[in-house]
């Protein structure tokens, strides 16, 4: 039986692995290969059988699943492929003892029962709208090396769109340069020549990576690595299992190191894509020198304590910021891991452009594009800030870094000059405290976000969170792109102590008094405007005179009472007005969906084996108390150790 492990290496090892590895790292790779195998080889020959079979697609599993469509090994057919022996019908790959598929898109992954590979159905939303924008991202830059990207689902939509549109003398002109000149196509499931690279740093059990492959049409190669043996192992076995071999190669590396031996340029990946369990800080310098020139970079933050301010030193340590614990600290948190990624990608003469960042649930997702340039990097200093927030009333003042201003052909560079504040705020008289500094440039793309939001909605059986992505995406189109930061209405309420003006009245008095506004994703009663504090405040001196507190009960030290003692210097006008209402309001589009089930938020993290068996060992010991006198401490406690007096010595 210990032969058998020898099919379980060619799975797991990457195609990556080159003859330049150092002979040290070799031994702990091989020593981890084997431990995998013999983790394999102890659930028995059953087992083994069906990794043979991943081996060599002539050995036949030992108990093949069901093609019924109710049960719940369904298998799914391979897909198809440009070459004669890809096209071949792989045999199904059996199920293990303990182990349940899980479906989602088009994929159906293999998963064990034990927590011993992570998985969280709860991003299925963040996968799905990593799909969609992949796509979109592959229709433009394979157009420029001559490939059309196909969807399924999108076809018909687009001949019923041309055939509308254009006459028959354009028609024929469009068959004439077609026949002189014929168009690439990719599709889903087919390996592309010129096509993406991509890959995912943190797989574990490789849905992302199947469901790229699957779903993504225009792609090259797919490699989902993973540090553990036993999810590098799944891996492969979900690749076999969905029939994606010729696209999707398992890695069992650390994505470091793994990254950071791709930095030639002939080596970079198109896509990389990292979801760590936690702080991504690690694998950010290996990513943006890893990825290629004008390649799209997927990070996702899932440590929200720390970016939002609960711990602003340790955000310092990890992204070079320091967060606050503000209300707008949901999209601080997008600017701060943009800060970080422009930061580190200027060491090597890099910087970075935000496509689409968005706040989701209990994480944050931004999707950038990276190039190379010493003199665009010039610009960074002037694209971060400094942010001074009140700890009374809450307005918040925004302090560049640098300053450029162009002077004719040239771009000249100097230091800010500040700070925006005084010593105390003006508002209220209290201190402010100081964080940052933020990406404070806009952080969406609004041209590439309205090309995802048309692909998404024009085919919306494609994803299962497609109203969710809808919704989202046209918040984000309506947002004030040059704004960073928002207000949040119950939040300058109970600065004054007085009940909340409505959100539309709220936006209809900034629209009367010549200002912008939006509102934003990250926070449903959120409200971005181009008003300075002042302005903000003169229109809530206005709401209290409409709805007045007793200011008899207000402390002298309050901000309410300081802000209230002003008088406003402006007339402000709630009537509710037409264009204050966006439009993704209007259509009752699901923008904040309510959590589906309860626990709804980050998983466990996986379990390594004999954990659950220690914890049963060593906790809970005094729930079976015992009465007998001989199984008791005879020694004396230290806490009260007995001690001879003066007067005992005397005596």
């Amino acid at each position: 039986m210990l032969g058998r492990s020898s099919y379980l290496f060619p799975l797991i090892v990457s195609h990556h692995l080159h003859h330049s590895c150092t002979c040290s790292a070799r031994p702990t790779l091989q020593w981890r290969l084997h431990s995998a195998a013999a983790a394999v080889i102890s659930r028995g020959l059953k087992s083994m059988e069906s990794l043979k079979a991943l081996q060599d697609p002539e050995v036949p599993t030992t108990n093949p699943p069901p093609t019924s469509a109710g049960s719940a090994a369904d298998v799914v057919s391979p897909a198809p492929s440009d070459t004669a022996s890809d096209k071949e019908k792989t045999p199904p790959v059996g199920l293990l003892p303990g182990e349940t598929v899980v479906k989602e898109g088009k994929a159906s992954i293999l998963f064990p029962s034990a927590n011993e590979v992570f998985y969280n159905p709860v991003q299925e939303f963040n996968r799905d709208l990593t799909c969609a924008v992949i796509t979109e991202f592959a229709r433009d830059l394979l157009a420029q090396r001559g490939v059309k990207v196909v969807v399924p689902g999108e076809q018909e939509r687009v001949v019923v769109s041309l055939s509308e549109e254009t006459n028959d003398a354009d028609t024929q002109i469009e068959e004439k340069n077609g026949a002189e000149e014929p168009a690439v196509t990719a599709t889903v499931g087919e390996k592309c020549e010129r096509g993406l690279r991509v890959l995912e740093g943190l797989a574990a059990s490789g849905l992302r990576s199947v469901r790229f492959a699957l779903e993504v049409p225009g792609l090259h190669s797919v490699t989902a690595n993973d540090f553990s043996t036993k999810a590098a192992a799944l891996i492969a076995r979900n690749t076999q299992y969905n029939g994606v071999s010729h696209l999707l190669q398992a890695s069992c590396r650390d994505a470091s190191m793994l990254m950071y031996e791709m930095r030639g340029k002939k080596e970079r990946y198109d896509v990389i894509d990292l979801d760590p369990y936690g702080s991504p800080a690690q694998f950010l310098d290996a990513a943006v020198q890893a990825v290629s020139e004008g390649g799209l970079l997927c990070v996702t933050c899932t440590d929200m304590a720390v970016m939002a301010g609960n711990s602003g030193e340790t955000c310092y340590s990890k992204y070079g910021s320091v967060s606050i614990k503000a209300k707008y600290c949901h999209e601080m948190a997008l600017r701060i891991i943009l800060h970080s990624l422009d930061q580190r990608a200027g060491v090597y003469q890099r910087y970075i452009q935000p496509l689409l960042s968005v706040s989701v649930d209990f994480y944050i997702r931004v999707f950038v594009r990276v190039f190379t340039g010493q003199a665009k990097v010039k610009n960074s200093a002037s694209k971060q800030a400094l942010v001074y927030n009140c700890v009374g009333c809450g307005s918040f003042y925004l302090q560049r870094m640098g300053r450029r201003k162009s002077d004719g052909g040239h771009m000249k560079y100097s230091a800010a000059t500040g700070p925006p504040v005084g010593t105390e705020c003006d508002h209220c008289g209290h201190k402010h405290q100081m964080g940052g500094p933020i990406w404070a440039e806009p952080i969406h793309d609004l041209e590439f976000v309205q090309k995802v939001l048309s692909a998404v909605s024009g085919n919306p059986s494609r994803f299962g969170t497609s109203k969710r992505i809808n919704g989202i995406l046209s918040m984000v189109t309506e947002e004030l792109e040059d704004v960073p930061l928002y207000y949040t209405v119950e939040n300058l309420s109970s600065a004054i102590h007085c009940n909340t003006p409505s959100l539309l009245q709220f936006c209809s008095a900034l629209l009367h008094a010549g200002h912008k506004v939006s509102l934003s994703h990250a926070c449903q009663t959120a409200i971005k405007t181009d008003a300075p504090p002042a302005t903000i405040w003169d229109i809530m001196r206005c709401w209290e005179k409409a709805n007045p507190v007793k200011r008899e009960k207000l402390s002298k030290t309050s901000p309410a009472f300081k802000i209230l003692s002003t008088e406003p210097s402006l007339e402000a006008c709630f009537t509710v007005r037409e264009d204050a209402n966006p439009h993704s309001r209007k259509r009752h589009l699901n923008r904040f969906q309510e959590n589906p089930q309860a626990f709804w938020g980050p998983k466990d993290t996986h379990t390594p084996p004999g954990i659950l068996d220690k914890r049963k060992k060593f906790q809970n010991k005094r729930k079976n108390q015992t009465t007998d006198p001989s199984q008791l401490k005879t020694f004396p406690c230290k806490r009260f150790k007995q001690v001879s007096s003066p007067t005992d010595k005397k005596t």
